[in-house]
């Protein structure tokens, strides 16, 4: 185990080799991520075996449980530089503040945003295309997704907070537990079996809910209690509004970069919901295969975020550089070699999740148009890390952006007159390839090495002075 894991101790991300440390740091979000995916995963799988319309409503479901952590993720992508960039400085003491700052406004954040959500979720997925029999289901499903919406932020908090730190282990671990009950819970609240009613997408929702909750509060414990990753503390968890400006100063592009991806989703959902309920579930089960391939992307996206916030903070761009090119290089090649174990195995992929063969005959066109074109999404997360963990977050919001909003949507809805289904699954292929090119030029020009948050100057010029962390921040 020592020799695939190495712990925050024994991690130097400011000196010596590049791929040694960004290795040991994306491992474990690696595992990670595939666990947390684990979640989505088993809800599909399970449902898949319940009906055809709960695969539906989660298909559903999932674009807006995205759009909703995409809102408030903001915060933590800010929690997570600014601890990086600190810890880079060896600010010990401004770490663990903007950490405590962070968790509460996070949770105050959640709290207000899935109170709100809960009475609206109907409508909303009434307007993205849900109908007839699969709207009260997963209405259902996201009105529990909405209540629970704290447990959900704690945990991405808890993870960001750490891995800003340096430490990736922690939350693998704890996310290992509470995956198992998850996947245990699940059969138990969807067929009814034993003592439990029988509840179906509900129960679902309920399983993963109850055990984010579970994972949340190990987390908030283990960072209370300091020995690992970052410590909070709470006598600085009061609010403190002025800090809190500096939070949505960072936190707002990052939430435009995640809202953005969120509103792309929903927005082809429209575009699917045009045709058969087969064709929305091939989508949704591709969307989920997606982002478990993706997984080794975005903890290369996540380790090098933490490792230019921390050369950044170091006062070492050149090496910041140089760990953004190799991590893009390096995710090319993984993703291009599971593009090609995807293409092949397509099929074999989608009966996984569904015993219909329309969807799987669909889904496993969907994974072949785009699977040749996944090592191109490698390189726009890495250099999108990049830009993040030097402050640079409206850059990353903006190749976003472009990429889903200027790019994909528009050639998915001309495509989707001519092609039909093929021509929405041409648009991600497409959009994969330009946003690659963009993002790497962009992070040609160098404009992020300006970009450090505990120096006098932000991103657009905007004040960024994080020396100390209770004093006002006038714009």
């Amino acid at each position: 185990m020592s020799r695939l894991f190495k712990g925050q101790e024994e991690l130097n991300l400011t000196d010596g080799p590049i791929a040694k440390p960004l290795f040991y740091l994306s491992l474990p979000i690696v595992i990670t991520n595939l666990l947390q995916v684990t979640y989505n995963l088993a809800d599909t799988f399970w449902l898949g075996q319940y009906s055809t319309v709960a695969l539906a409503a989660i298909t559903f479901g999932f674009p807006l449980v995205f759009l909703l952590i995409s809102l408030g993720m903001g915060l933590s992508v800010a929690g997570s530089v600014l601890v990086a960039q600190y810890t880079g400085a060896e600010e010990t003491e401004d770490a663990q503040y903007a950490a405590s700052q962070t968790v509460t406004f996070a949770l105050l954040f959640s709290a207000l945003l899935g109170l709100a959500g809960f009475f609206v979720v109907e409508d909303f997925l009434a307007l993205i295309g849900a109908s007839g029999a699969v709207l009260p289901p997963a209405t259902d499903y996201m009105e529990v997704v909405t209540l629970g919406l704290p447990f959900m932020f704690g945990f991405i908090v808890f993870i960001a907070l750490m891995r800003g730190s340096g430490d990736t282990i922690t939350p693998m671990l704890v996310m290992l537990g509470t995956v198992i009950l998850n996947v245990a819970l699940d059969p138990f609240l969807i067929f009814g079996w034993g003592p439990f009613p029988e509840l179906g997408v509900q129960g679902a929702a309920i399983a993963t809910i109850f055990s984010r909750g579970l994972a949340m509060a190990v987390g908030v414990a283990i960072m209370i209690g300091g020995r690992r990753g970052i410590q909070i503390n709470v006598r600085d968890m009061v609010p403190d509004l002025a800090y809190a400006r500096r939070l949505v100063r960072i936190g707002i592009p990052a939430s435009v970069e995640g809202t953005g991806r969120a509103v792309s989703v929903n927005l082809l959902l429209v575009i699917v919901a045009t045709f058969s309920v087969t064709v929305e579930a091939a989508f949704g089960v591709g969307i989920r295969v997606f982002s478990t391939i993706f997984m080794p992307a975005i903890a290369v996206d996540r380790g090098v975020e933490t490792m230019t916030g921390q050369n950044i903070g170091a006062g070492k761009p050149d090496r910041a550089a140089t760990a953004n090119h190799f991590a893009a290089k390096a995710s090319f090649v993984i993703l291009a070699a599971l593009g090609v174990v995807t293409f092949v195995a397509a099929p074999a992929i989608m009966s996984l999740f569904s015993d219909n063969p329309a969807v799987i005959a669909e889904g496993a066109n969907f994974l072949r148009i785009v699977a040749p074109t996944f090592g191109f999404m490698g390189v726009t997360r890495a250099y999108s890390g990049g830009f993040r963990g030097a402050g640079k977050v409206l850059t990353a919001a903006g190749i976003t952006v472009l990429m889903l909003g200027l790019i994909r949507l528009p050639i998915a809805w001309f495509g989707a007159q001519v092609y039909g289904p093929s021509g929405i699954w041409a648009s991600f292929a497409i959009s994969n390839v330009l946003a690659a090119t963009i993002a790497y030029l962009w992070f040609r020009r160098g404009t992020w090495r300006e970009a450090d948050l505990t120096d006098d100057e932000g991103e657009g010029g905007e004040e960024a002075d994080l020396g100390s962390p209770t004093a006002a921040t006038d714009d």
